[in-house]
């Protein structure tokens, strides 16, 4: 299992909205995640159109979010969560490891794709993690996106880490590994708005949109390596 952890943002328990089809996946969700304290599911909605409404409603923390829901999926809900509400964050939970669906719901502003083969544990790792602000990407997928990284290099179609600067690459592996801004200042000894800046310009130069995507970046050059589960 992939996971960048970063430092607790309060005491308060994280919010979860459940999009899932099938109500007795549903209701497995919910008895799972019963016992977490820190844990309260909200609401639950089966489909996309649904989620978007109820998140507007609601406001959680994070949307637990199936793919292949009838009417609109997942992957169109996600990309409209994202430009509507940037607060809310989406966490994949899905049977799908289909490569097709890993790239495009990580373009979508996905902050983690985890399988419904997981243990509980890891459920509320990756929960945990999203929420504290990072991205979590199950063993499969994050070797899938290594994989397409070789794959392009060995097309030709990768962009050369040489546009980054020596700066840029210490704070895009930092990124990657779950540090919040002000945690990536106090270890590089920058200001807080100097590491933004460099956020910034390191998005500009990869062509990228959302952390999840920054992540997928430095996991497919091997600036960061995590431990499987």
């Amino acid at each position: 299992m992939k996971s960048k952890r970063m430092k607790k943002k309060s005491s308060s328990k994280i919010r979860i909205l459940l999009a899932d089809d099938h109500p007795i996946v549903r209701t497995g969700i919910k008895n799972a995640l019963a016992d977490q304290k820190n844990i309260e599911v909200i609401g639950e909605v089966s489909n996309g159109a649904q989620a978007l409404k109820k998140a507007k409603e609601l406001s959680p923390d994070i949307v637990l979010m199936d793919i292949s829901m009838p009417g609109m999926g997942g992957l169109e809900a996600s990309q409209r969560m994202r430009a509507t509400l940037p607060k809310v964050k989406v966490l994949v939970f899905t049977m799908h490891d289909n490569k097709e669906y890993v790239l495009e719901i990580i373009r979508s502003g996905a902050s983690g794709y985890v399988l419904k083969d997981t243990s509980t544990l890891e459920l509320v790792r990756a929960i945990e993690t999203v929420y504290q602000g990072g991205t979590f990407f199950s063993s499969k997928v994050s070797q899938f996106l290594l994989d397409q990284y070789v794959k392009k290099v060995a097309a030709g179609d990768e962009k050369s880490d040489d546009a980054l600067t020596k700066r840029e690459q210490e704070v895009l592996v930092l990124v990657a590994k779950g540090k919040s801004n002000k945690e990536i200042a106090t270890e590089l000894n920058m200001s807080t708005r100097t590491v933004e800046t460099h956020r910034e310009k390191i998005m500009k130069k990869l062509n990228v949109h959302s952390v999840a995507e920054m992540t997928q970046h430095a996991i497919s050059k091997g600036l960061v390596r995590f431990p499987q589960s």
